[in-house]
């Protein structure tokens, strides 16, 4: 019990590969009480207790940054050893294995299933999905572990993972139609929203990470 109490912190990984909000992303984290370290090339990775993904922009381009900064095969051997991953905005769409926003590009196949587009339509809502909304628990995310709910936090997007996605625990929010905002499968975790962007509800939700995932 006192060694557990004592032993050193690992640190945790914010992927820095040309496609997403990193500075922000990673001041959240260590303001949530973690070791957040930057990383941009893969051999940095080694002891990482956690692999952080943000992401923001176009589909198409966030993965190509992503392939070309070589994450892709350590991450998914990371992900296969039981490393927690946490997936930011766009960064949760990339877990998946495809999107509607760019058509025959892979994802990561963390997660089975397609991110679909939010459609406008007269008398429907906006396109973007731009500012607050609520979320509510679905099952036990350690995310969102005695977290009261609804809860409100940021959005920036357009496209959004579908609720037929499979998921242990985690949020969903109505926006024309229900989808996940934040999801627990396994070591795999995510939130739609910006959990930086997202004030005390955001703050909360990476101290959960820290506690609940990271022990």
């Amino acid at each position: 019990m006192g060694s557990a109490m004592t032993q050193i912190q690992r640190p945790v990984a914010v992927l820095d590969y040309g496609g997403g909000n990193v500075h922000s992303c990673h001041k959240a984290f260590v303001r949530a009480g973690m070791d957040a370290r930057i990383i941009s090339t893969p051999d940095e990775l080694e002891g990482m207790a956690a692999i952080v993904v943000p992401g923001q922009g176009h589909f198409r381009q966030v993965m190509e940054a992503f392939d070309h900064s070589g994450f892709r095969a350590p991450l998914l051997s990371a992900a296969a050893a039981g490393t927690p991953i946490f997936g930011i905005c766009v960064g949760m769409q990339m877990l998946l294995d495809a999107s509607e926003e760019a058509p025959g590009v892979a994802g990561l196949g963390l997660l089975p299933g397609t991110v679909r587009r939010f459609e406008p339509a007269p008398g429907a809502e906006k396109v973007p999905h731009m500012g607050w909304n609520s979320i509510d628990k679905v099952g036990d995310s350690p995310l969102l572990r005695n977290l009261f709910c609804p809860a409100y936090t940021y959005f920036v997007h357009s496209y959004y993972v579908p609720l037929d996605v499979e998921a242990d625990a985690g949020a969903i929010t109505e926006y024309g139609v229900p989808f996940w905002s934040v999801l627990s499968q396994g070591n795999i975790h995510a939130t739609q929203f910006h959990p930086e962007k997202s004030g005390e509800v955001g703050l909360a939700i990476l101290r959960r990470f820290k506690e609940q995932v990271l022990g």
